[in-house]
């Protein structure tokens, strides 16, 4: 079958990731001696600077990985919680909100990324923090090429720079308010010297390696980052609810946080597979959700393109999944709830629910006979009938655009090495339209704060030190106990969608891993989306057209609102792995987007 380019193959290591030049500097890291930690530490400092609108230096990083000597896959998480100002009564009662908005000072979380990374990197890299850094510090100040949706972004937002965030624009326009052309070469100095600066203090405050990169930590949440941020939110600045709201987020909440390892969860399925995703507070479960109601479906694939009954019952199980999502997920859910999600009897009660024709309601199960209570907001269905932006001040992630075509929203790496180390990141947050530029740091804050809910008792409620129902996503798979496979997709939403798609290709359907990628995805719009204005679309499924028009007509006849995107629209998937028997390495990357390249030997 037809691919855009071919599976990688070798035995030294292989990168993949949603830009070229991230997965080039991983591949350089590698061809150093240095190991798949180092390399994605590496890449994922690089997507900071050259994929500026989908991830920063502001952001999170949730990885999941395993190691040469331990098969066991583990969790980082490099996901800040709600500052301790970030409560119901302040956001809801005395600012009057009914959502936290999606853009602005109030929807900051703890910046979690520089945390994570450097805590991955001292514990399982070998290479110092220079090392890695260097190349995303040369990028920051001598420039990189624009991408078309960098330039397509600040032109976006242009407007709101220059009408309420200065420092943006001042960071991001080009003098006399002009938007940089794509192709042409960004530079952000403030950046690199910043870097620099944390660098200089760690090597003068430590020795050794690990010294050292613990002193850069404190550096950042004890230091003058913690400073200037704490210092800038103070002033007010105007957020999507139309108003101008200063943030909460202190010096002493990033001194406060720290990286942490987790079990993550992990999911038996048929073939001797295993499937790793984060837990109950994430979106990782839906995926495991899903493949349980679908794991004695029939999977045809004819040609390498999905059928119509395979679209069908995916998107029917995605709903149900992701309807559970809103109910029971959340890092104040209920103890036990996950176990019961997850089960086999749990999805053979959902199984039944999928019929011959669409689904047009929101139905979240009852695991273990809970009984389920929906956000006031999504119960009362305030959200349904679409994308709607209510301020005219911007969505809170722009994931896909009204025609359906994905617009990306974050990044993503995956790393192994000749030693079979394996590392699966999505990082994200801090994008450069989500907050005003911090003076002097060159970056801004995330805003992954507005995926609470301001109701109270609710598992993803908004509380202080608890973290938001992310819906960021990496995935490691194994079979037969071993580390085989690593993968994700920016997306949002659509990210464990859009890894379902690629599963049912590459595990279910036979297709190597680029065919996989390749093939026509598909999602579901029919459930509340977790960016602001947290809206959706009951019914509706958006496909690529090169699923064929039999299909699409198929799936309309079976009461599907299908909106075709496009023919090379939807998702920015990427994916490593290796075969324990023989060493062989292998990679590949997402074309849609010109972006995605896997590099490896």
């Amino acid at each position: 079958m037809f691919t855009t380019r071919p599976e990688l193959a070798g035995t030294h290591g292989m990168v993949a990731s949603t830009h070229w030049l991230a997965s080039a500097v991983g591949m350089a890291v590698l061809e150093d001696d240095g190991n798949a930690f180092d390399a994605a530490v590496a890449a994922g400092f690089v997507l900071q600077v050259v994929e500026p609108h989908l991830n920063g230096p502001g952001g999170e990083v949730p990885a999941l990985f395993a190691t040469a000597e331990d098969p066991r896959p583990r969790a980082l998480c490099g996901q800040g919680p709600a500052p301790r100002g970030a409560t119901i009564r302040h956001y809801r009662d005395e600012l009057g909100l009914e959502l936290v908005p999606g853009t602005g000072l109030l929807a900051t979380t703890v910046p979690g990324a520089w945390d994570g990374w450097l805590t991955l990197l001292c514990d399982h890299g070998t290479k110092s923090l220079r090392d890695v850094l260097t190349y995303a510090i040369g990028y920051a100040r001598n420039g990189y090429p624009a991408v078309e949706r960098i330039a397509t972004t600040i032109a976006t937002v242009r407007e709101m720079f220059t009408e309420h965030w200065p420092t943006s624009a001042e960071l991001w326009l080009l003098p006399g308010g002009e938007v940089p052309r794509p192709g042409a070469m960004l530079r952000n100095p403030a950046l690199a010297d910043t870097w620099e600066r944390l660098l200089a203090e760690s090597e003068a405050a430590a020795t050794g390696r690990e010294a050292r990169i613990d002193a850069a930590r404190r550096a950042w949440s004890q230091g003058f980052v913690a400073e200037a941020v704490e210092e800038f939110v103070r002033t007010p600045h105007r957020d999507n609810s139309g108003r101008d709201n200063a943030g909460v987020i202190t010096g002493q909440d990033l001194a406060d946080f720290e990286a942490t390892y987790e079990d993550p969860l992990t999911a038996d399925l048929a073939g001797g597979w295993t499937l790793a995703k984060f837990g109950i507070w994430s979106q990782g479960p839906a995926l495991v959700q899903q493949l349980r109601m679908l794991e004695d479906a029939e999977v045809g694939y004819g040609g390498g393109v999905a059928d119509a009954a395979t679209v069908h019952a995916a998107a029917e199980a995605a709903k149900l999944a992701f309807a559970d999502r809103e109910a029971w997920y959340g890092d104040s859910a209920e103890e036990g709830v996950l176990a019961d999600l997850v089960s086999r009897d749990y999805a053979a009660s959902r199984r039944v629910l999928i019929g011959e024709r669409a689904s047009l309601e929101l139905r979240p199960g009852a695991p273990g006979g809970r009984e389920a209570r929906l956000p006031g907001f999504v119960a009362q269905e305030r959200g349904a009938g679409g994308p709607k932006d209510p301020s005219g001040v911007g969505l809170g992630e722009p994931t896909v655009a009204p025609s359906g075509e994905s617009r990306g929203d974050t990044v993503h790496i995956d790393v192994v090495d000749r030693w079979g180390n394996m590392v699966s990141a999505t990082p994200s947050g801090g994008w450069l339209q989500s907050s005003p530029a911090i003076p002097g740091l060159g970056f801004c804050l995330g805003s992954r704060a507005q995926m609470f809910w301001l109701d109270e008792g609710l598992p993803n409620s908004l509380a202080p030190g608890r973290r938001p129902r992310i819906t960021l996503s990496p995935s490691l798979a194994l079979r037969d106990g071993v580390p085989v496979l690593a993968f994700g997709t920016p997306g949002g939403d659509q990210q464990d969608q859009w890894q379902l798609c690629f599963w049912l290709a590459h595990v279910r359907a036979g297709l190597n891993l680029q065919e996989a990628i390749d093939s026509p995805a598909w999602h579901t719009g029919a459930f509340p989306s977790s960016f602001f204005p947290r809206t959706w679309e009951p019914g509706r499924l958006v496909v690529e057209s090169r699923l064929g028009e039999d299909r699409i007509v198929e799936l309309r006849r079976r009461g599907h609102d299908v909106l075709d995107a496009g023919p090379w629209a939807l998702g920015r998937l990427s994916a490593v792995s290796r075969d324990p028997e023989t060493g062989t390495l292998r990679a590949a990357a997402n074309a849609r987007g010109a972006q995605g390249y896997a590099a490896g030997r």
